[in-house]
C-alpha cells in the first residue's frame, strides 16, 4: 500500500529533485501497446476539416488521438499499430494506473521497467470520461509510488514529471503548477491540474510529483500546435484517478453520476441581471425531461453555486463534481433564483454511456466479446439518423467489432434481425455464446449488415 501523503513543502522551500527521482523513478514504467487503428490522414494524423480546430489541439501527437476522431471520419482502413506510454505501480502485487488513450485499441499490452524487467499486462478496465486506465502484471514486491494530495497543491507550486517521452524512459522534467480546475474542451469530467513541466508524447500516463515526491497527477495532455511541448501540460487530479481505480478493481468499470442539465458560465451581464453579488456558479440552460434535475425541481434560469458545500466557480466545476460523484448519489445544491438562495436535493442518475460485451473487464468473462461501447438513442440524434425507434449509438469500439469494421458514431439497429431497444436486451442476446453475428448499422444515411465473427 503506498504510504499516507506528507506535508506540503513549506512556501518557498527547494524540492530535492534528485532524492525524488531516486525514491519514485523505479515505480514509474514504460507501456507498449500494439493493435489496429484508423489510418492516419495528413497533417499529424488530423483530417483536413479538423486541422485547424483548436479544440484537436489539445490532442496531436498524443497517443491513441485516432481513437478520439472515429465517427468524425466516416469509414476509414484499419493498420497495424505501435505506441508506447508511461505508467506507475501503486501496489506491490501490480497494479499500474496509465492514461486511457494509451491503452485504447491495444490488443497486446506489455509493462517495462526501470530495472529492464518486461511483463504482459492486462488490461482490468479504462474510463474514457476520466482518461484513466488500470492495468495488472503478475509479479510481487514491487516498487510503488507515493501517493500526494492535490487539495494542498497551490499554483506556484514545485513539480516534477517522469515518463518515456518519445521511448526515452525514465526521463526526469520539472516546473511549477500553473493553474488548478481546469476544465478542457470535451473533457467535463477532470478538473485538470495544469504545469508548465515539459510533457511530450510518450509522457501520457506518468506520474505528475509534488515537491515531497508524492504523486498527485497522471500527466495526459499537451497544448501543441506542433506536436511536441509548449508550455502547457494538463495532469489528472490523482484523488479523481483513485476513485476511478478503485471502481474499476471492484466492477470492471467506473460509473458517473448524471443530472440532466446543459450549462454554460455566468459573465458579469448575466450575474448584474440576475442579482448576484459576483459572476459565478453555472448557468442551467436547458433541463432534460424525467432527469436527476428535473426531478430535484431545478429549472432553466437557475444557477448552481455549490455542491455539498464545495463552491461551483463555473460550469466546468460542476461538470466534474456531478461526473465523479456515484449513480444514486444525493447531492445538496445551492441554487440562486429570484435574486435569492436556495437549496435543493437531487439523486443523480447513471452517466449515460454503457458498455456490453467490453471484453477485458466485462463483469462476464466467459461472454462473447463484442467490444462495443453504447448508449440509447437521443430524440434529436433519432431524427438526424432517420430512426424512428430503438437504436443504440456506437460511442466506442474494440475487439470483433472493431475487426469487423464498425466504427464510432454508427448506429446499431439490430442483431441477428432482432430490433434493440437497449443495451440491456442485447446483453441477453449475447448470453446464447454465438460464434458469428450480424449487426444491421445505419451510417451516413445507408443501412448495411456486418458479420462479426466472434470465435
Amino acid at each position: 500500500t503506498p504510504a499516507a501523503p506528507a506535508a506540503p513543502l513549506p512556501p518557498g522551500a527547494q524540492p530535492d529533485y534528485r532524492a525524488i527521482v531516486k525514491q519514485a523513478g523505479p515505480a514509474v514504467v514504460g507501456v507498449m501497446v500494439s493493435g489496429t487503428r484508423t489510418a492516419s490522414a495528413e497533417d499529424g494524423g488530423l483530417p483536413p476539416q479538423l486541422a485547424d480546430d483548436p479544440f484537436f489541439q489539445f490532442f496531436r501527437g498524443m497517443p491513441g488521438l485516432q481513437g478520439r476522431l472515429k465517427g468524425r471520419q466516416g469509414a476509414a482502413p484499419q493498420v497495424p499499430f505501435k505506441g508506447q506510454g508511461s505508467g506507475f505501480i501503486v501496489s506491490a502485487d501490480g497494479l499500474v494506473l496509465t492514461n486511457a488513450h494509451v491503452v485504447r485499441d491495444a490488443k497486446e499490452v506489455s509493462v517495462r521497467l526501470s530495472d529492464r524487467r518486461e511483463f504482459s499486462a492486462k488490461v482490468l478496465g479504462s474510463d474514457p470520461a476520466t482518461d484513466v486506465a488500470v492495468l495488472k502484471i503478475e509479479a510481487k514486491g514491487l516498487p510503488t509510488v507515493r501517493l500526494g494530495d492535490p487539495r494542498q497543491v497551490e499554483v506556484g507550486d514545485p513539480v516534477l514529471a517522469i515518463g518515456a517521452p518519445y521511448g526515452l524512459e525514465q526521463t526526469a522534467t520539472q516546473g511549477i503548477v500553473s493553474a488548478k480546475g481546469r476544465s478542457l474542451p470535451g473533457d467535463t469530467a477532470v478538473p485538470f491540474i495544469q504545469t508548465d513541466a515539459a510533457v511530450n508524447p510518450g509522457n501520457s500516463g506518468g506520474p505528475l510529483f509534488d515537491g515531497t515526491g508524492g504523486v498527485i497527477g497522471i500527466n495526459a495532455q499537451i497544448y501543441t500546435e506542433s506536436g511536441g511541448f509548449q508550455g502547457l501540460s494538463f495532469a489528472i487530479p490523482i484523488n479523481v484517478a483513485l476513485k476511478v481505480k478503485d471502481q474499476i478493481v471492484a466492477h470492471g468499470h467506473a460509473d458517473h453520476g448524471r443530472l440532466g442539465v446543459t450549462v454554460q458560465d455566468v459573465n458579469q451581464a448575466l450575474a448584474e441581471s440576475f442579482g448576484m453579488a459576483r459572476p459565478e456558479g453555472a448557468l442551467i440552460a436547458q433541463v432534460e425531461k424525467g432527469s436527476a434535475a428535473a426531478k430535484a425541481g431545478l429549472k432553466a434560469g437557475d444557477v448552481i453555486t455549490a455542491v455539498n458545500g464545495e463552491r461551483v466557480a463555473q460550469a466546468g466545476s460542476l461538470s466534474s463534481l456531478i461526473s465523479l460523484a456515484a449513480p444514486g448519489e444525493t447531492l445538496r445544491l445551492n441554487v440562486w433564483r429570484d435574486k435569492g438562495e436556495r437549496t435543493l436535493e437531487a439523486r443523480l442518475g447513471r452517466a449515460g454511456t454503457e458498455v456490453a460485451d467490453s471484453g477485458e473487464g466485462s463483469a462476464d468473462a466467459d461472454s462473447p466479446k463484442l467490444g462495443l461501447a453504447l448508449r440509447p438513442l437521443e430524440a434529436s440524434e433519432r431524427r438526424q439518423a432517420g430512426v424512428e425507434q430503438g437504436g443504440l449509438l456506437v460511442q466506442d469500439v474494440g475487439g470483433a467489432a472493431a475487426r469487423a469494421g464498425i466504427s464510432a458514431g454508427d448506429v446499431l439497429l439490430a442483431v441477428n434481425g432482432r430490433p434493440l431497444q437497449s443495451v440491456e436486451q442485447l446483453r441477453e442476446l449475447m448470453k446464447s455464446h454465438p460464434k458469428q453475428v450480424a449487426l444491421l448499422i445505419k451510417r451516413e444515411g445507408d443501412t448495411i449488415f456486418v458479420p462479426v465473427p466472434l470465435g
